[in-house]
């Protein structure tokens, strides 16, 4: 019972916090940062021309303050291990700042050029790496489902620095409808919550299983603001934060391959996203009408809601199914 009580009353507060900084913060982000709605998407993104970006705020602080919350309650402890997923989730989420910071201060849809977000995440992602083998970890790929276990060496590393950028940007490229990010984004993190506690992979895995439900919660928050019709965007404040924090945590818990199944949405849409531009270099044809798929969608006549639906049960599916892979099997 005490598992199930420490969770609840993670996901409650920082639910609670959310909601009403939510109230504080949106009035202020309408006043200072309003998003420029590209011009080719459909006209019912035309609409949401104004609405506040940066919304990642809402979710992002009160997941610290909860965090140092329970901290001063005695309910968690300060450990190695989530000093790194502290960092990476606020490191992140400034990379995320500064470049929707450049959008807003330029007015239009022009932040940071690919090159250097991807230079940010890569000079992060090598923080990361540091911090994290010097911790003792094992240069090692855990396949637990089927009792696996390769060491791969120096490799290692430069899978590490691929997971943390590819996860990074995969929710920044799913992030384009009303709720969908965040929503997936809850079913993934209650799926590594429940598969980081008690693990015996990791020390503090605990704290780590605590950090994934306050950021639940705080996404549920979020979420009273972020869904269809959407009062905030999270922008790339909070996508770029949560992407690469989820591929954190599934680094330190040992379960990489357990990401590849929660993230299926994200990584689905990834992929699309590869194959057009790399359709459109070679073939110069189409394969999708529009990416990333969700607005492929959209151009075939699919209502908004009817997407994210879809995409939530897909998520929810996939979450069950990671845990089945990562814990029971």
């Amino acid at each position: 019972m005490l598992v199930i009580t420490k969770s609840i009353l993670a996901i409650m507060i920082s639910f609670v916090i959310a909601v009403v900084f939510g109230l504080v913060a949106i009035p202020l982000l309408k006043r200072i940062a309003r998003q420029k709605v590209s011009s080719y998407l459909e006209k019912a993104h035309q609409e949401k021309d104004g609405t506040p970006t940066m919304g990642g705020i809402i979710f992002i602080l009160p997941t610290i303050l909860t965090i140092l919350i329970l901290m001063l309650m005695g309910k968690i402890e300060f450990s190695y291990n989530l000093l790194i997923v502290l960092f990476v989730f606020l490191a992140y989420a400034m990379l995320g700042f500064i470049d929707d910071f450049l959008i807003i201060k330029r007015k239009n849809n022009v932040g940071l050029t690919e090159f250097q977000k991807l230079a940010g995440q890569l000079f992060i992602a090598l923080i990361f790496f540091a911090i994290y083998m010097k911790g003792g970890a094992e240069p090692t790929l855990d396949i637990y489902t089927l009792g696996i276990k390769i060491d791969m060496g120096w490799f290692y590393g430069v899978f590490l620095l691929f997971t943390l950028i590819a996860s990074s940007n995969a929710v920044n490229i799913t992030d384009g409808l009303d709720g969908l990010a965040g929503g997936l984004s809850v079913m993934a993190f209650l799926a590594f919550g429940l598969i980081c506690w008690n693990s015996g992979a990791i020390s503090g895995s605990e704290d780590i299983a605590i950090f994934c439900f306050v950021l639940v919660g705080s996404l549920l928050g979020f979420l009273v603001y972020n869904t269809h019709p959407a009062k905030v965007f999270m922008g790339d404040t909070g996508s770029l934060a949560l992407g690469a924090v989820l591929a954190s945590i599934a680094i330190i818990s040992k379960h990489e391959i357990t990401l590849l199944v929660v993230a299926g949405v994200f990584i689905f849409e990834t992929l699309v996203c590869i194959i057009q531009i790399i359709s459109m270099i070679y073939f110069h044809r189409k394969v999708f009408l529009m990416t990333p798929f969700h607005h492929h969608l959209e151009k075939l006549g699919w209502d908004e809601r009817d997407i994210v639906k879809l995409f939530w049960v897909i998520g929810l599916i996939l979450s069950m199914s990671g845990i089945i892979f990562g814990v029971w099997i």
